[in-house]
């Protein structure tokens, strides 16, 4: 620009084309060009014409006939460039490269775009929450495995808050939301869901919602509303929060003893979040926050019990199939209607009088093995105790009971099973199965009166540990023979 103003001053002050070429070291050309050029103003960029005859002459309404078609065909099986360019060479024998077909795709699709194509931008106001699931990998316990995070976004403050579950069902969501509300102190006003996941199905264009969460929105007077198929980004704030969550908390792998305390040290690192600074408005996440909260409805008096009770007859082995995987209720119960209730991390078997029979964790996917609660099958090894060899309880007892039981009568087996029965309720029957132990490998019979007497001690955490004693301490005793007066 420089040596065009110098031409330009030059031209100006009356000097000669010729003379400004001399002057300045350039053609004459150059120096009559930019002496004579009227507009300088800035022009638009055009793109650059690729030199030569184009590798697609002939095969380019093939294209476009093919992607015209398209709009006709759901949106995911349409033609992707590599998809037309292995047709054009497997159909038509192409012989060029795969960039030009790229090329020519990119400008059809520009030039056959409608008015109504893109997005727009979303205003969200104060009490919305955007809703949604993502995965991730955590260690639970010293065992690594997928956990499904649950993320709740304001799109007015851009707080965060994610707690995580084992599953992605409508107990999950209730409960994470009734976690969030309870947290935040507020319920917010209107809930935006990404297509009923967890909560309920789409029929068509309308989506049915399952009890438990039509339920849980009675008892908040909250509303829900569900994003259209294909339109992820109406919830675009959750779903950046899901990344934004996946990367800063779980990156390396985060570890902890129990699902609760991960959730805990989650909700106190989104809490933190409050002091950072909004993209955009420029102001700390805590400050509009207070807006999203003040703009929410109070929360009710009670919490809502996030549990969906159904009805179950039991097998003839007494046991239930929820969800895919087989609980055992116990062979007392064989053939009876019991009823389940499914929470979001345990089972719940009652009897018809809706009192408690069993509780197991609840197991998410497919399970091959029944899911039972070892003392459920005590009882049926009283009664039948040949049952013994084929039992799943083999598996569950320490090696000196297998042993015993093995080599045991069936009166025997059935005095021990007996005894294990009579004490698991009260001191569970881990301890029951230690009392056991103990007492076989100290060479003690399984009597019911010892064994309840050990197991409520260990249970009790009184027992003392075993240990060598030292009996020389009594040969310091004295003793007074009274006879003769004399100390032996």
């Amino acid at each position: 620009m420089s040596l065009q103003e110098n031409i330009r001053k030059l031209d100006s002050q009356g000097v000669p084309v010729r003379e400004i070429a001399r002057r300045l070291g350039i053609s004459r050309t150059s120096a009559a060009k930019y002496a004579k050029q009227e507009d300088f103003s800035p022009a638009a960029p055009l793109p650059a014409a690729r030199p030569g005859a184009s590798v697609l002459t002939g095969f380019d309404h093939i294209i476009e006939q093919w992607l015209s078609e398209d709009a006709r065909r759901p949106r995911k099986q349409r033609h992707t460039a590599k998809r037309v360019f292995d047709r054009l060479v497997e159909e038509h024998g192409f012989t060029g490269t795969y960039s030009p077909v790229q090329r020519h795709m990119k400008q059809w699709i520009a030039r056959n775009r409608t008015t109504g194509e893109g997005f727009t931008e979303l205003v969200w106001p104060a009490g919305t929450v955007q809703v949604d699931f993502g995965q991730a990998e955590a260690i639970i316990a010293g065992i690594r495995q997928v956990i499904h995070i649950f993320v709740v976004s304001f799109p007015f403050s851009n707080m965060r808050f994610v707690q995580a579950y084992r599953g992605e069902t409508a107990e999950c969501v209730a409960h994470g939301l009734r976690t969030v509300f309870e947290h935040i102190g507020a319920v917010p006003r209107h809930m935006v869901f990404d297509n009923a996941t967890g909560i309920g199905r789409r029929v068509g264009t309308k989506v049915v919602e399952t009890k438990l969460f039509a339920a849980f929105k009675l008892h908040y007077r909250t509303e829900s509303r569900y994003c259209n198929p294909y339109s992820g980004h109406e919830k675009g704030s959750v779903e950046n929060a899901v990344g934004f969550l996946r990367r800063n908390f779980m990156v390396p792998e985060p570890e902890a003893a129990t699902l609760e305390g991960l959730n805990k040290r989650f909700m106190a690192k989104c809490d933190a979040l409050a002091s950072t600074v909004h993209y955009r408005k420029g102001l700390p996440l805590g400050e509009l926050f207070a807006q999203d909260v003040a703009a929410s409805l109070e929360l009710p008096g009670v919490g809502f019990e996030a549990v969906r009770y159904e009805s179950r007859r039991a097998d003839r082995v007494g046991n239930l199939l929820v969800d895919g995987n087989t609980y055992a209720a116990g062979s007392s119960f064989h053939g009876r209607l019991l009823t389940v209730g499914l929470g979001h991390e345990v089972v719940q078997i009652l009897d018809e009088h809706s009192a408690p029979v069993r509780t197991f964790g609840r197991v998410f996917g497919k399970q091959t093995e029944t899911i039972f609660e070892p003392s459920s099958l005590v009882p049926l090894l009283v009664t039948k105790p040949g049952a013994w060899s084929h039992s799943p309880l083999r598996t569950l007892v320490t090696d000196p009971v297998r042993d015993w039981l093995d080599k045991a009568t069936a009166t025997d087996r059935r005095r021990l099973f007996n005894a294990v029965d009579a004490v698991s309720g009260t001191t569970g029957f881990e301890h029951a199965i230690q009392a056991a132990d103990t007492l076989i490998q100290r060479g003690d019979g399984p009597d019911m009166a010892m064994l309840g007497m050990l197991a409520r001690r260990l249970a009790d955490g009184t027992e003392p540990s075993a240990a060598n004693v030292d009996l020389s301490v009594y040969d310091t005793f004295t003793t007074l023979n009274m006879s003769t007066g004399e100390v032996a």
